[in-house]
């Protein structure tokens, strides 16, 4: 999708779609739904790490975690979170803002019933962002997480791991150009509309 950043469309969600969705189908496009997540504390220091996109839709787009990592940590005392998907060879990238939410219990089970068992194996023994003595010390934890499962039954979710939506009230599209003379346009939530501004770059 070329976009009109003189008149964009009314719905930012529509243009997300068109973007995220060239980004995929692009063949040298790596891990498209790659982004930053960028958290702060209630003393304003911000942290940010790269996550997966999991799910969007209207209510927001979702990722998932242990909720007591530091970015669980940041997000329980400040419930804010701002996105950056960038999209290298393409030369784009998407800023979305917003409050943040806990996806409820049944989409975290759902999500975390469809990833591969060793990925919610490793998901049970890690406590994620917490020290740990050196590389033996964590792969003992997880035969000894290996071992519960001996028998075969399905690895069920730790109650501290699940989904995080971000509901935007902010967008911002980034085009680049040669030279830095970039194309931007922001969304800013009104209501039930939204505003649209061209930045210059």
């Amino acid at each position: 999708m070329k976009l009109d950043f003189d008149a964009p469309p009314a719905d930012p969600f529509d243009v997300f779609t068109a973007w995220f969705d060239h980004a995929v189908e692009h063949a040298g496009t790596p891990n498209p739904n790659a982004m930053t997540v960028a958290t702060a504390t209630l003393d304003a220091r911000p942290t940010a790490r790269i996550v997966l996109l999991k799910q969007y839709d209207h209510r927001g787009f979702v990722f998932f975690t242990n909720r007591e990592s530091r970015k669980g940590l940041d997000l329980a005392t400040n419930p804010r979170a701002a996105l950056l998907l960038h999209w290298d060879n393409l030369d784009r990238q998407v800023r979305i803002e917003g409050p943040i939410e806990q996806t409820t219990e049944a989409e975290s089970d759902a999500y975390f019933a469809s990833r591969p068992i060793e990925s919610r194996l490793n998901a049970i023994a890690s406590d994620q962002s917490r020290p740990i003595a050196n590389r033996d010390a964590l792969e003992a934890r997880r035969a000894s997480t290996d071992a519960v499962y001996a028998d075969g039954s399905d690895p069920v979710r730790p109650p501290h791991w699940g989904g995080y939506r971000v509901r935007p009230d902010r967008f911002e599209f980034w085009q680049g150009h040669p030279f830095r003379l970039h194309d931007r346009v922001t969304y800013v939530v009104d209501g039930e509309a939204w505003n649209t501004m061209r930045l210059m770059p």
